[in-house]
């Protein structure tokens, strides 16, 4: 059986963390989706997560082969939905899953999935109960993902690092 959990990531994570998020952007590229593709998420943007403690690493057997970025409190591209609407029993601050990547080695492997469900538990420990995410409308295999995880689409955001309109999705953790 395999060794694999969830645990905060340091600077000295950073050069595999790239490594990750270039593999996926590569892999969203060859899959033609526009995501990803104009430099975002930048090592700066990685690094400022990393040093504001919101940035989780999963590990699989002592390797690093996830990444992903726990935001916590709101959003601002979250605010205002350009279609659909949060569910009424929102609350006022939540946690946001966002630059989420599995090392392209271990495509298959679930490992998206794990790291949604341990970033799940982050956050209820954490103390929140609304969790919401979004992706690409062309990532169909993120909205696989992130559905799976119990998550539902709620509707339409624009993101203000490069004016994309993502799906959002939210659960509610009871």
């Amino acid at each position: 059986m395999s060794n694999i959990y969830l645990r905060q990531t340091t600077l000295d994570d950073l050069p595999r963390i790239i490594e990750i998020i270039d593999g996926a952007k590569k892999a969203l590229r060859d899959r033609g989706v526009n995501q990803w593709q104009d430099g975002y998420p930048s090592e700066e943007v990685l690094k400022r997560d990393i040093q504001e403690d919101i940035n989780y690493v999963l590990i699989l057997d002592g390797e690093i082969v996830g990444v992903a970025t726990l935001q916590q409190g709101y959003d601002k591209n979250y605010q205002d939905m350009d279609s659909g609407a949060w569910d009424d029993d929102s609350d006022v601050t939540y946690s946001i899953i966002h630059r989420i990547a599995v090392d392209s080695a271990h495509q298959g492997e679930h490992l998206g999935s794990y790291l949604i469900q341990h970033l799940l538990t982050m956050s209820h420990y954490l103390g929140y109960s609304d969790v919401r995410t979004d992706t690409h409308p062309d990532n169909l295999i993120m909205q696989h993902i992130i559905t799976n995880g119990g998550f539902e689409e709620k509707g339409t955001v624009t993101m203000d690092e490069d004016h994309g309109v993502r799906k959002a999705y939210q659960i509610l953790l009871k």
